[in-house]
Formats: structure tokens, sequence, C-alpha cells
């Protein structure tokens, strides 16, 4: 009687297979491919990013493939170039966008790109995780339902600044502040921090089109701040310090996260930024870190691996890294690598230790990275460690 019962369930259990089954978390199963589009600035102003970004994807999908099961769906990733310009991106998002066997998508550093696409991605509905540093990205939620976040958030750098700027006893500061988006979202949060601690001066803006500031940053050292901060680009703010170096400023220099970039600084930059300070995730510096935990483990082992592929460590390349296993994460969560809604409501409860540090998305904040994964490094002896 036992041999027969398995035998008359056997058809069922095979039929349930052949038509897809509920996923444990109620999402329902395809055998459709994770395909992430992924719109990048690979040319323009902030290349330099945008191929950091594409290193760091197609490495992490190729060690994700590899670890995956023959059961399990493989990661495509569609590269497209929106040469640091807004229109282009449109296109691109929107190509992508329309596309249903696009799973997710996955945009750079550039803050125009995603907030012109705002529209397009809500009307198709398609999950999108974009590194650009403002604020503004994935808020308000209501507007943004589609859209997440993963990279340091102006308020949360500005409050680890500040706290370290007035441990060190500094009482007077100004700040150089690139003239785009993302400056001004970035003074308004130093301002907001600032002035309830020090005296802020009236500091001076950076225009993208220069790379000379020596007079412009004048002005700032003759207000003789105990402390400049440098809100910038990795370009500008290089460019930024140098400008400071020549005016003979003798005070603390501090980056925010979003001037984060090699590990190794060279030449003119090396000389410029030793002893500035930098706020960023440890990961930037991980090999000064004992891998107590699993999630250190895994962040040296990144960092290891990224190194020994590319020559050298980039600050940015663990955000695109963590934004395409989030993806993948809620593609297994849900079941489904088509189904757009059941990836965004999996995405919009993600709780992760990734390669940046602790993310936590929720319906009410699609800003991911926790304050608490920032840190203040310093530039030793050319590259950054912790301070």
């Amino acid at each position: 009687m036992r041999a027969k019962r398995i035998l008359a369930f056997t058809p069922v259990f095979t039929l349930l297979l052949a038509a897809g089954c509920t996923s444990a978390d109620g999402g329902s199963s395809d055998n459709a491919d994770i395909v992430v589009g992924v719109s990048l600035e690979l040319s323009g102003a902030q290349s330099d990013v945008g191929k950091t970004y594409e290193n760091a994807l197609r490495l992490k999908v190729e060690q994700l493939n590899a670890s995956r099961t023959d059961s399990q769906r493989k990661v495509t990733l569609r590269f497209g170039d929106n040469k640091s310009d807004s229109g282009t991106a449109i296109k691109q998002i929107g190509e992508y966008a329309g596309d249903p066997s696009v799973s997710a998508i996955i945009t750079g550093q550039c803050i125009d790109c995603i907030t012109s696409s705002v529209k397009t991605i809500n009307e198709k509905g398609v999950p999108t995780i974009s590194l650009a540093p403002s604020s503004k990205i994935s808020s308000p939620v209501a507007d943004r339902r589609y859209i997440f976040k993963l990279a340091p958030n102006a308020s949360h750098n500005a409050s680890t600044i500040v706290a370290s700027l007035k441990g060190q006893g500094v009482k007077k500061i100004q700040f150089l502040v690139s003239a785009d988006a993302y400056g001004i979202d970035a003074k308004a949060a130093m301002l907001y921090e600032a002035d309830k601690v020090m005296e802020v001066g009236p500091g001076a803006e950076l225009s993208p089109s220069q790379s000379d500031y020596t007079g412009i940053v004048q002005s700032v050292v003759d207000g003789k701040p105990d402390a400049v901060v440098v809100l910038a680009y990795p370009g500008a703010a290089v460019n930024a310090v140098s400008a400071l170096r020549k005016a003979s400023y003798k005070g603390k220099i501090v980056l925010d996260a979003t001037a984060a970039g090699p590990l190794f600084l060279t030449g003119a930059a090396a000389t410029a930024e030793e002893g500035a300070f930098l706020v960023f995730t440890q990961t930037l510096a991980i090999d000064d870190v004992i891998a107590t935990t699993p999630a250190k483990a895994a962040q040296k082992q990144w960092f290891e691996d990224y190194t020994a592929r590319y020559g050298s460590y980039q600050a940015q390349a663990s955000f695109a890294a963590d934004a395409v296993q989030l993806i993948v994460d809620a593609v297994d969560k849900s079941g489904s690598a088509t189904d757009r809604d059941a990836l965004r409501g999996a995405l919009e409860t993600t709780r992760t230790d990734g390669l940046t540090g602790p993310i936590r998305l929720t319906p009410s904040d699609h800003s991911g990275l926790m304050p608490q994964s920032l840190t203040m490094l310093i530039v030793r002896s050319g590259r950054w460690r912790l301070s």
C-alpha cells in the first residue's frame, strides 16, 4: 500500500515541477535568467568612477555565476554607456524598462541621469538601484517606489565628519563645494550639522569645468579656518586639495565620501593629500582590519579579489558589487526574475551585511547604507589608512 501511495504522488509532484512552484516567500518561480540593465558613465566627466563600477560588476557577476548551482538562475549584465549625459541615460533606461526580460536596472553616479528617468522607472515598474550620492535619488519614497539607493548619504557623511572634527577640537570650518546637484545637497547637510557646534565660514564653489582652483581657494585660506571640508567628486577634490597646499594652508583637510578614489595615491595627488581625512567605509582600508566576523572576512576577500584582478583597489567598487548582489538575493527570495513587483517588495525588506557594511532597506526608506558603515580614514605614505 505504501508503494502505491508513493507512485500515486509522483505524477502530481512532477506536474507541480513542470508548472512551476511557489517559493518559500510566496513568489511564483520561473526559469528566466537574471538580466540586469546597467547604465554607467563609461565616458564623459565621471568615467573614472563609471569604469570602477563596470569592473566591480563584471567581477562580482563572474563570482556569483561560478558559485550558483545548475538549478539556480545565472546572471547576465547588459552594459550601456550613458556618457555622463542625462539624455543618453533616459534613452538607455527607457529601453531597459521596456524590455520585460530585464529584471532590474543599476545606474551609476550621475544624479541627473537617474532623477530625469523617475517617471519612466515608475511607469514601467522596474526595480532600479542607483549608485548616485544625492539624497533626492530615493526620496520621497512615495514618488520613488521602484528606486533604491546604495551610496553614502550626505547627512551621514556630515554627521561623521562633524563629530570627528569636534573631537579634534576644531572650532571654525569652511567648505569647498562642487557647483552641481551633489554639492548643493552635501553643503546643506554639512551646514545643518556644523552650525550646531562650530563657526562656519562662507566657503567657495568649485566649478566642474575648471581644474586650477588656486584663486578660488585663496579666500577660504585667508579666513584661517581650523579645517576645510571638500565636497566634490574625485577629480575636483584632488585639484582642490592641491590648491590648498599651494596656498600654504596648514589646517585640517577633510573629504566627504564622494571624493573617494583609488587606495594608493600617486604623483602630485599623493603629496597633496598626505595627512588629509576622508569619510568612507572600512572597505577602502580593510587590510587594516582584523576579520572577526563573516562579514569582515567577506570584505577582505573582495578587497583581495578586486586588487588581484585589476591591480589596485578602488573605493567605489563595493557599492556596485553590493547592488547586483541585492538584485540576485531579491530574485532568489521572490522566486521570480520577471515579476518586477515581487522583486521590488523583496528589495525593500532587505537586511544584510554587504561588502560596504550593514545595508537595511524598508518600505519607508529606500536608501540602504547604514550610517555605522562610515568611518574616518587618513592618507599616510600615499595610501588610505584607518585614522
